[in-house]
């Protein structure tokens, strides 16, 4: 697990080197154990490198790595759990290791399989790969997304880092894309492949960047679309889903260096520590707790502390630690978002009780239906029904709730999502940011409907939360918000092996009442009653009330527009929701 940047160009000059030297250090946090930096015999390309050492702590380990003969370097980032089966495939293809790093496996698999290896890795992933004798490039991500890579390509150059912040000390004087106030207030995060700068786009996942020998770059996606029998038997789901758990687990538990797990009280979370505590012998878990009882999850990580031989380090976090630490998260975020700031602060503590990588729940919720817009999104297509010009009228309504029904008289897939989890509605964001409303609906509308393609509402709303949710909140903001603090986190419920397995599932059964119930059932024998058969609360903290005492959120002068003022104002009376307010505070300035 690292961070990663570079330069190439045709002829590469000693302050893009230079430049690439700077773009490491403003990543520095990454990768805190050591520094890379190569440059091509031709001068044409530059790979920097951070590393936090997680497999083959040794200086083995070093990158930006080749193999032997020098032909091919890569700048890596990611855990590739399945690297010991493929270099023994590799072994018996004649491939000869210098390490023991599941780095040196990508370029051996590169070197025997080409651009058909990406499909063969399985994990999390972003790397850059030089193929010295073709004089080629490939940027390329893991298929779920989970590891962030964001480049530029102008025609001269491609230039690439694992955070947006590196871009800024590239040589290149980029200017801000003035679209992201409008696409925050709308989501709460800024959606893939759009970024807070021009000209600077996310690689989508399961996709790799080709710049040939001429310079010409092109996209190609490398996902494999999965086949089979769709399974329509309870107690094969139930198998397959233990079966595939517990595989994940085992597979990312995979380290050299201390590794733990998350423990927040939940079903998830619960699930991975029980599953991790079979594998390890003394399982470490970290833990966060509040003075505020209605938030306090104890109790519930007891229950799972009570089943576990190991070490749970727990935390309090109080109202004074969010304003010691308030300007620290926003810095640590790399684009505005509204979520992460519970993931900055578990990170923080695993990182001081001495963990390099932690499993996290992340993933469940959207494989197995979790969330509120499983039941809500069969609503939609009655509400779709009412006349356009009606459903536009709704932005007059009073609640932000109702006001969202307006995004239902735009004919796309994205209206769908903004009205189930929007934060703002269309004229809301108009006059927050004082343009019309028809200038916030060209931007949120201007890309063309993504490839979602089926009736079934629960597939639909797994689609929506885990392409658009997950992909640019959750995932993005625990990378960021972990990787400021040298911490890796792996998502087992995102292992390739086990989504593609329940997407075989019958929706009927997967998305079956209560929520969650299939996973449930699947460890009924391990996972104790009281921590499913309860009030979902998610990894939430009492910022409603922590955001009202900060000044810096909560002042009206800090605030420039009547429509803004006047929204703070209802915050600091209870009617207005926390990432409401904490998305008007990021866009102070930029409106």
């Amino acid at each position: 697990m690292c961070r990663i940047t570079g330069i190439v160009s045709d002829h590469l000059t000693n302050e893009d080197v230079i430049s690439v030297k700077a773009m490491c250090n403003a990543l520095r946090h990454g990768g805190p154990d050591d520094e890379g930096i190569y440059v091509s015999n031709r001068n044409d390309v530059a790979f920097g490198h951070r590393r936090l050492s997680i497999i083959d702590l040794s200086r083995n380990g070093h990158q930006p790595m080749a193999n032997a003969d020098q032909t091919v370097v890569i700048t890596f980032n990611g855990e590739i759990y399945n690297y010991r089966e493929l270099k023994a495939r590799l072994l018996k293809l004649g491939a000869a290791f210098q390490n023991d790093t599941d780095t040196e496996v990508i370029i051996q698999a590169y070197k025997y399989w080409g651009a058909a290896s990406f499909s063969k890795l399985r994990g999390m992933f972003a790397f850059a790969l030089h193929d010295i004798a073709q004089d080629e490039v490939y940027l390329v991500r893991d298929t779920a997304g989970i590891k962030p890579l964001y480049y530029h390509a102008d025609g001269k150059k491609l230039i690439f880092a694992s955070e947006i912040r590196a871009f800024k000390q590239s040589g290149i004087n980029y200017q801000a894309n003035n679209q992201w106030p409008v696409l925050l207030l709308a989501y709460g995060h800024i959606p893939e492949p759009h970024t807070t700068l021009q000209g600077v786009l996310s690689l989508p996942k399961g996709h790799y960047l080709h710049r040939d020998k001429n310079g010409q770059c092109k996209l190609v996606s490398y996902t494999l679309k999965p086949d089979g029998v769709l399974i329509d038997s309870p107690e094969a789901a139930r198998e397959i889903i233990r079966d595939g758990l517990q595989a994940a687990v085992k597979r990312q538990l995979i380290a050299d260096a201390p590794i733990g797990v998350f423990l927040s009280g939940g079903i998830d979370s619960s699930l991975l520590s029980l599953l991790a505590n079979e594998q390890v012998s003394q399982l470490k878990t970290v833990s966060i707790f509040f003075n505020e009882k209605q938030y306090d999850e104890r109790w519930y990580q007891q229950t799972i502390l009570n089943k576990l031989q190991g070490e749970n380090f727990i935390h309090l976090v109080k109202q004074q630690d969010f304003e010691r630490y308030f300007q620290q998260i926003v810095s640590a975020m790399d684009m505005p978002t509204t979520d992460g700031i519970n993931s900055w602060f578990i990170s923080k503590y695993a990182n001081e009780n001495g963990l390099k990588a932690v499993l996290s729940g992340v993933g469940a919720d959207e494989l197995f239906g979790g969330y509120p817009s499983f039941s809500r999104i069969k609503y939609l297509g009655y509400i779709k029904r009412i006349p356009f010009q009606l459903l536009r009228l709704a932005r007059h309504i009073g609640s932000s709730g109702y006001k969202r029904l307006s995004y239902l008289g735009y004919n796309h897939i994205v209206a769908d999502y903004l009205t189930l989890r929007g934060l703002f509605s269309i004229n809301e964001i108009a006059m927050l940011t004082g343009t019309t409303e028809q200038h916030v609906a060209n931007i949120l509308f201007a890309d063309d409907p993504q490839p979602y393609q089926g009736a079934d509402d629960a597939l639909k709303a797994s689609w929506l939360e885990t392409n658009i949710y997950m992909q640019n909140q959750l995932l993005h903001d625990t990378d960021t918000m972990s990787m400021s603090h040298g911490l890796e986190v792996r998502v087992p419920f995102l292992d390739e092996e086990l989504t593609a397995a329940v997407a075989h599932i019958s929706p009927k059964i997967r998305f079956a009442n209560p929520p969650k119930k299939l996973l449930v059932e699947s460890f009924a024998d391990i996972l104790p009653e009281a921590v499913w058969n309860r009030p979902k609360m998610g990894f939430t903290f009492p910022l409603q009330q922590w955001m009202r005492e900060n000044e810096a959120i909560s002042h009206i002068g800090n605030y420039q527009s009547p429509a803004a003022k006047k929204m703070i104002a209802d915050f600091n009376k209870g009617q207005m929701h926390w990432s409401r307010a904490f998305a008007l505070y990021q866009i102070q300035g930029h409106v």
